[in-house]
């Protein structure tokens, strides 16, 4: 590249960043931004004009220069010459491959004819909450004209293609004195000479739209407030989410598994206590970015928030089925012999009011940003209505978009999810050596994975090692107290939507003969490991069974719940009341399909807490070698003559937890190289 266009590229990389990186100028993946520019042809020698554009599925917030899509502008131009007509117009996308110039970066995106034949050098296109309110607006037309005056053009609704980019270009050429468009139903689109000139029209599109809005808009578009469907109290509706969490993933994942995000910002609240929410809760969503990861419509509860949870699940359960018999209506009304299948008629959305929003996802990050883009939608009813009347485009125009084949190609494209994605797992002792070994490999297979330990500090550096809190949080977990088990289960409902799978593995150990033994260190270990493990899968098991998706629990308990070894009584009796909670527990919950298992581990001295606390010291004693020699030889007495590592516990949890042993249950594998004296039998 030539430093010309080293310089258009990262000026088209810093406005991008700056765009994308406040959410009143677009949504996360929304929108695209493009510059045109010289370049040197590698092959004539010759100039050569180019346009960058941001390529399909990048964010403009966290773009970066490989993300860009390059393109020669002569020939992408050229393709109006053979473009087909608008019942063709799919066809142009991969007409764009064609059009590419040198190797590497993105695929254009569907809106790449939209920047490529306007004739700007640079073009933003964006979806503001307040732009598109004045797009889904009923009277959008005449509102523009009214802001904006003769700075903005008014595009009646297309879908994005082509044919949209050329419509585009000639309203530019017919309106020379326009500084960018509002896209029906959709967006904005603005324009410039240079980079700076561009985003500025970007930015003053928006503010003006949003500052119109706020100064001639009604001040109660939603109407006034719906008596008992008010804001519970902060601790009263996390209490009560956490309660349904559980059951709504359940609604939410009778198709296809999902992860769930709750929130319970203001704006949400407030929505679902006005007067009109569940009228235009109903309408649905309009922008194109927001249904595709929103559904047309959410699923709204219809009773206060003073009913009962058990109300409240009856009621939800009703309204599920109901929802699903109308989503499939929608479908079957709309779908052509070419439509792709229905993907799953179950909500994306569901508003609980005066508790807040649950959104769900294929993994958390989705589930997330599906809750952001609701309360995008929110944000554009309210400025559609305080103006106008809030008028999205029609479901068959929807229809159009969601089942486009364009649309199906890009989810066939997806990498094809890993074993574990999906999947909710919680981890108790995490914070350091097999529990952190487990945790690790769980999120590396796609689990979200909470990090439960009794050093929260801990915990939530271990989170932070595996990711954002889109993959793990750390939770404070005191596995003997019944209240901090609950609390802990209940974060995780309330940051993942539920769970699926438990690995009780908080544990201690003090070795002393049986003389030596006090009542307290009797009872210790047994609060932590056989009380603890009761307590963690009690409170696990409501939420797995609520939730109906089966589920595993898997307990690390030790060789020595079947070996009898030296000065030894309270640990390997409470290890051996564990491996026999795993059978009960195999019996009592299978109906449910949650699978019971557990993992004998020969003494893993390597990374562990327990052996750093002392306990290795013990050992060592016990068997008058140094305490530096104790992984090896702990080795050395089985039959493989291998050290046990934390990651060998942690490979056979993902074994266990996997696909592969989908009909294993109240199973007890050894992970100790080959003990013949804990030998199962």
């Amino acid at each position: 590249m030539s430093a010309v266009t080293n310089s258009t590229v990262a000026d088209l990389i810093a406005r991008s960043n700056r765009l994308g990186s406040d959410p009143r100028n677009t949504n996360y993946a929304g929108g695209n931004t493009s510059a045109k520019g010289a370049d040197t042809d590698p092959v004539t020698g010759e100039p050569v004009e180019l346009l960058w554009v941001k390529g399909s599925g990048g964010d403009l917030g966290t773009l970066k220069p490989e993300g860009l899509a390059a393109l020669r502008l002569d020939r992408m131009r050229a393709l109006a010459n053979v473009y087909p007509g608008v019942d063709r117009e799919d066809e142009m996308v991969a007409a764009f491959d064609y059009c590419l110039h040198g190797k590497g970066g993105a695929a254009p995106s569907i809106d790449t004819a939209m920047h490529g034949l306007v004739d700007a050098a640079h073009v933003d296109h964006l979806h503001p909450d307040s732009g598109i309110a004045i797009a889904t607006a009923a009277d959008g037309e005449e509102l523009t004209a009214r802001i904006f005056g003769d700075k903005v053009a008014w595009v009646p609704w297309r879908r994005p293609g082509f044919q949209l980019g050329l419509d585009i270009a000639a309203i530019k050429k017919a309106n020379p004195q326009a500084i960018g468009c509002i896209l029906g139903g959709h967006g904005i689109t603005a324009w410039g000479a240079t980079s700076e000139e561009s985003e500025s029209n970007s930015l003053w599109i928006i503010r003006t739209a949003a500052e119109y809005i706020d100064e001639h808009g009604k001040a109660d578009p939603f109407g006034g407030a719906r008596a008992g469907f008010e804001a519970l109290p902060v601790d009263e509706r996390r209490t009560r989410a956490a309660a349904l969490a559980a059951t709504i993933r359940g609604l939410a994942s009778h198709d296809r598994p999902m992860v769930g995000h709750f929130t319970d910002a203001d704006v949400v609240l407030d929505f679902l206590a006005s007067e009109r929410a569940p009228e235009l809760a109903a309408l649905g969503t309009s922008c194109p970015d927001h249904f595709l990861r929103t559904k047309v419509k959410p699923m709204i509860l219809d009773l206060p928030a003073s009913a009962s949870v058990e109300e409240q699940i009856a009621r939800l359960r009703e309204l599920h089925d109901a929802y699903r018999a109308d989503y499939t209506a929608y479908y079957e009304a709309h779908a052509t012999a070419e439509s792709p299948a229905m993907r799953g008629a179950d909500p994306l959305i569901v508003l609980v009011p005066g508790v807040g929003m649950f959104s769900y996802g294929a993994n958390k990050q989705t589930a997330r940003v599906a809750g952001e883009f609701y309360v995008n939608a929110i944000n554009v009813m309210r400025g559609a209505e305080a103006l106008s009347t809030y008028t999205p485009i029609s479901d068959a125009e929807k229809f159009r978009i969601e089942y486009w084949a364009l649309e199906e190609a890009k989810l066939q494209r997806m990498p094809r999810p890993k074993t574990h994605q999906g999947r909710i797992a919680f981890v108790t002792g995490a914070a350091s050596g097999i529990g952190k070994a487990i945790a690790t490999r769980l999120a590396a297979e796609g689990a979200c994975v909470v990090v439960a330990d009794l050093d929260l500090e801990k915990a939530r550096a271990v989170a932070a090692e595996l990711g954002s809190a889109d993959v793990a949080i750390g939770v404070a977990a005191n596995v003997a107290d019944a209240a901090g088990v609950q609390a802990a289960i209940d974060a995780t409902l309330l940051a993942f939507g539920g769970i699926d799978l438990v690995v009780n593995n908080a544990g201690l150990s003090l070795s002393k003969p049986l003389l030596e033994t006090t009542e307290q260190d009797w009872d210790l270990q047994h609060d932590v490991m056989a009380k603890g493990s009761f307590l963690v899968s009690k409170a696990a098991a409501r939420p797995l069974i609520a939730q109906g998706m089966g589920g595993d629990i898997v307990y690390i308990s030790s060789k020595n719940s079947v070996f009898a070894g030296p000065n030894n009584i309270a640990y390997s009796a409470t290890k051996a009341d564990q491996a026999h909670q795993v059978r009960l527990l195999a019996v009592e919950l299978g109906e449910h399909g949650v699978r019971v298992n557990g993992i004998n581990p020969d003494g893993v001295v390597r990374g562990s807490g327990i052996f750093a606390s002392g306990w290795g010291a013990n050992r060592a004693k016990t068997y008058g070698i140094p305490e530096e020699d104790l992984g090896q030889f702990y080795a050395n007495r089985t039959i493989l003559k291998r050290e046990v590592v934390p990651e060998n516990v942690a490979d056979a949890v993902y074994v266990l937890t996997g696909p592969e042993l989908s009909r294993t249950t109240g199973l007890h594998i050894p992970v100790d190289s080959g003990v013949a004296q804990a030998f199962l039998r």
